[in-house]
């Protein structure tokens, strides 16, 4: 295929940025140096029209193609923001930001669009308009919406939006996609357990919250086993467990705890929140203590649109000739679902091969990804919008 080889002979300088980016990393609604140099590539490339701040930290690019007669508009995004952890890879371009790094491969995502970008704009082989959207804080922090609400698509009048996310252990250049549900809403909650902190030597004085909260936690797991339709997916994870006890013989006064909740269906994602609420206020009761709840509500479950996501197939299947269709639904959440909801389109994964997990210290984007992703890009473009 030309566009894969000519990707293929980009693929230095691709990277190049990729790790640029990878090694400035930078957290949710801080992305300031990696949207400026987004911005100073897409003014390198010649796009129409370039908008920094936009969402905060977002950048949006506007490329024309050789005519418009077809006055159809196309979105593509991509997210820019990295993660509170410390890079354990000792690559030559690790992290130079303690504590920060891209281990979700959104320094990849960022640069494949990049290049896709710079061959849109050079080619213009395509009959209408592409919107490019450089998202911030993908990870927990609500950027898809805020280029919603400042008028992503209303501005730029798209009609259509894809997206694209690297998979660790699916072969590279193989594609993923599903029409209907395909991601998870991820929601969080915090418990305080408030009892009476003592001496750990004479706990029948006291009243034990880590006793409490360690009941709490086990009587949560009985949500997904026993509350809830096996058929329906739910996960419960208490994933933090804090006193502020430093010391072996002190009860503490109080334990804070930690977790998330991964659902589909918003009548699953209200049963499983009157549950956690009713378990952890009894399971204290109980025990003479005091369980506070909070709730704090995540992007929706990402549902791709069915004709959107044959066409992503299709395109996937064009570029590298595997395309899977079969993909099962993922807990993982992803806030690309705000911009499903607000127009058609869909959100597919790429494989990044033997690579570590998301999220993980020891995780690194493959290079090798890229010819593969930008062809993807370009190849909707052309195929969405072609010339008469």
């Amino acid at each position: 295929m030309p566009v894969l080889n000519r990707f293929a002979e980009m693929l230095p300088e691709v990277s190049a940025w990729r790790r640029d980016i990878h090694a400035h990393p930078e957290l949710r609604f801080q992305e300031h140096r990696t949207a400026a140099l987004v911005a100073s590539k897409l003014k390198e490339f010649g796009c129409d029209e370039i908008v920094t701040g936009f969402g905060e930290t977002g950048v949006v690019a506007v490329i024309n193609g050789k005519s418009n007669t077809s006055g159809k508009t196309i979105g593509f995004r991509a997210d820019m923001d990295a993660l509170p952890i410390q890079e354990a890879t000792n690559l030559p371009h690790a992290s130079t930001v303690p504590g920060k790094m891209h281990a979700c491969g959104h320094d990849g995502h960022t640069s494949m669009l990049l290049g896709a970008a710079k061959y849109l704009a050079e080619t213009r082989n395509f009959d209408g308009r592409i919107v490019l959207a450089f998202q911030p804080a993908e990870e927990g922090g609500g950027g898809a919406r805020a280029m919603i609400d400042a008028g992503l698509m209303e501005r730029w009048g798209v009609e259509e939006v894809y997206g694209m996310h690297n998979m660790p252990g699916m072969p590279i250049g193989e594609f993923a996609v599903r029409s209907g549900p395909q991601m998870a809403s991820p929601d969080k909650f915090e418990i305080i357990v408030r009892g009476k902190g003592g001496h750990g030597a004479m706990p029948h004085k006291s009243v034990d919250t880590t006793l409490v909260a360690s009941q709490i936690v086990v009587a949560l797991q009985s949500i997904a086993s026993r509350n809830i339709d096996p058929i329906d997916n739910v996960v419960v994870s208490v994933c933090g467990f804090r006193t502020e006890t430093d010391t072996y013989n002190v009860i503490p006064d109080s334990v804070h705890m930690r977790g998330t909740v991964r659902t589909f269906e918003p009548g699953v994602q209200k049963l499983v929140r009157a549950r956690i609420d009713a378990l952890a206020t009894a399971t204290a009761t109980g025990y003479g203590a005091v369980a506070e709840v909070t709730h704090i509500s995540g992007p929706p479950a990402l549902v791709n649109h069915a004709q959107e996501a044959d066409l992503a197939a299709e395109v996937a299947l064009a570029v590298s000739g595997v395309a899977h269709r079969d993909l099962k639904p993922i807990m993982g959440g992803e806030d690309f679902s705000e911009m499903l909801l607000e127009r058609p389109g869909a959100y597919l994964f790429i494989g990044n091969g033997d690579s570590a997990d998301l999220h993980n210290p020891a995780y690194e984007f493959n290079d090798e990804v890229i010819p593969f992703g930008c062809s993807w890009f370009v190849a909707m473009a052309e195929r969405r919008m072609p010339l008469a």
